[in-house]
């Protein structure tokens, strides 16, 4: 399975590189119909979350997250993390090549839109 995708993040390009599990296939079958565009709302002040209209499988594990990790959370939202939290997620992926201050200012104060793709 190929393991990284596109994100447009707000008008920023970034890729992430995808775990592999029943969750990321899920989502590679969906990407590979078209890009995905997820309106995301800030979420106590630690992640963007928004829905991905759709129910994957979970491979929910203990998990601690860190800036850019990409968590599947209750099967139907997608979540990125640019602070750290614990809790029990499906790990998704992580962005690369971003630092916590980078991602912070790409993903802004507010909303975001965050498109993902295979190209």
């Amino acid at each position: 399975m190929k393991n990284t995708i596109s994100m447009d993040i707000n008008g920023t390009k970034v890729t992430a590189t995808l775990v592999n599990n029943s969750s990321t296939e899920e989502l590679f079958k969906m990407l590979k119909e078209g890009p995905l565009t997820i309106e995301m709302e800030d979420y106590a002040s630690m992640e963007k979350v928004g829905s991905i209209g759709t129910n994957l499988s979970t491979n929910d594990k203990q998990t601690t997250t860190k800036a850019g990790d990409l968590i599947l959370y209750l099967g139907d939202k997608f979540v990125i993390y640019y602070e750290n939290n614990s809790w029990k997620f499906t790990r998704l992926g992580k962005i690369n090549d971003v630092s916590q201050n980078e991602l912070k200012k790409i993903l802004g104060s507010g909303d975001a839109t965050v498109t993902l793709s295979l190209d």
